[in-house]
This record gives C-alpha cells, sequence and structure tokens, in this order.
C-alpha cells in the first residue's frame, strides 16, 4: 500500500494539456468526487462545494477568465471548487446543524457552538475573512482529489490562475453564499509528463527531538 501511494504521488504532475477524446467513466469520477467529499474540515463544516462543469458552451465560457489556459477546454470534467460564506455564519444556524450530528447534551453542543465563535470571532467578521479561512479548507479537499485520481491513471491540474469576479458572473454565483477558491480540471494527459522535481529530504524536513 505504500508504495502504491507513492506512485501516486510520482505520478501526479499540474497536466497542462488533456487529451480531450478521453473521457472519464462516473465511476471512477464518483470515486474522485467521494475522497473531497469526505475530507476533513475545521470544526467539521465541509465549507465547499464541487461544481461538475461537463458542459463544453461553458467551458468555452470560463476559459478566458482563467488565462486562456487550454487544460480549461481539454479536460474530461472541470471541477470549480467553490468556498462557503453564509454556512460558516453562527447565525445561519448550520453551524448548530453540523454539531448535532453527533448525540451529545444540549449544554455540550452550546459549550462547542459558543467555542466555535468564539474562536473565530475575527474570521467570522467579514465575508472576506470568511473566504480567507474556507478557501484554505477545500485545499484538502482538493489535494486529496489529486491524489485520488493519480491513484487510478487520473490527471488533474489545480488551477489559482482566474480572474475570480469574472468567474463568478459566468456562473451566475450568489457571492455572499459561494465565492471561488479552486479551478481543478480533471482528464487524461495527451503528452508525457517532464521529470517531477522536488527539494531532498534534507531541505525539507527536520526533525526536533
Amino acid at each position: 500500500m505504500k508504495k502504491e501511494f507513492l506512485d501516486a504521488m510520482k505520478f501526479r504532475h499540474a497536466c497542462k494539456v488533456f487529451d480531450d477524446t478521453k473521457k472519464i467513466s462516473n465511476e471512477d469520477l464518483d470515486f474522485i468526487l467521494e475522497t473531497g467529499r469526505i475530507s476533513p474540515s475545521s470544526f467539521g463544516m465541509e465549507p465547499w462545494k464541487f461544481l461538475v462543469v461537463q458542459n463544453e458552451e461553458l467551458k468555452a465560457k470560463i476559459r478566458p477568465f482563467c488565462w486562456d489556459q487550454p487544460q480549461i477546454t481539454t479536460c474530461s470534467d472541470l471541477v470549480i471548487i467553490l468556498a462557503k460564506i453564509e454556512d460558516v455564519k453562527v447565525e445561519s444556524g448550520i453551524p448548530q446543524k453540523r454539531f448535532a450530528r453527533r448525540e451529545m447534551p444540549q449544554e455540550k453542543r452550546d459549550f462547542y457552538i459558543k467555542l466555535y465563535a468564539d474562536h473565530l470571532k475575527d474570521t467570522l467578521s467579514s465575508d472576506e475573512n470568511i473566504y480567507s479561512w474556507t478557501a484554505r479548507q477545500t485545499y484538502l479537499a482538493a489535494a486529496n482529489m489529486m491524489t485520488a485520481a493519480a491513484s487510478i491513471g487520473i490527471d488533474s491540474c489545480p488551477i489559482e490562475g482566474f480572474e475570480k469576479n469574472n468567474l463568478e458572473k459566468v456562473l451566475e454565483l450568489d457571492t455572499t453564499k459561494y465565492q471561488v477558491a479552486m479551478v481543478l480540471p480533471f482528464g487524461y494527459r495527451l503528452n508525457e509528463q517532464s521529470e517531477q522535481l522536488r527539494l531532498s529530504k534534507e531541505e525539507v524536513i527536520e526533525f526536533i527531538k
């Protein structure tokens, strides 16, 4: 299992051009998305939504606002990862529902809500601060989806190069509820990938004993 996992990590590259003649099966796509759905998040808030764009006309509209990158229109499935805004606010009632999923006395539930509100007081003070927090959470789900895809020979490319406001307009998002955190295309590489280059263990890892 260790070798298989490392092989998947080494297979994964930021694919720049996909083979647009190859499509991901529904079964494989469901597997990839499921690893995102069950990913960990702070306070268990799951502050994400995954828009799976399969419509070619919409991909073409999106591409100019993603620095005209060919991945957008050559991929099989374009996943737009949204960061939640409204749902993480205490007054929305959603955090209470998240905590209520586990059976516990009301006193303990109230304790967790107060802890949540107090700990995130500054974070929840504005939509801008909330986006900064929830967008970071989405990267946990994105990383898991990319590794899951690589484990079954499917490529991906995490994209932060996009015009956020224009992309949100194309997607007709209510930005008080959702904002774009990442654009993540999936598909099959058209060309062989270059060698994966990384810093040495000595440069990256330090043990404190």
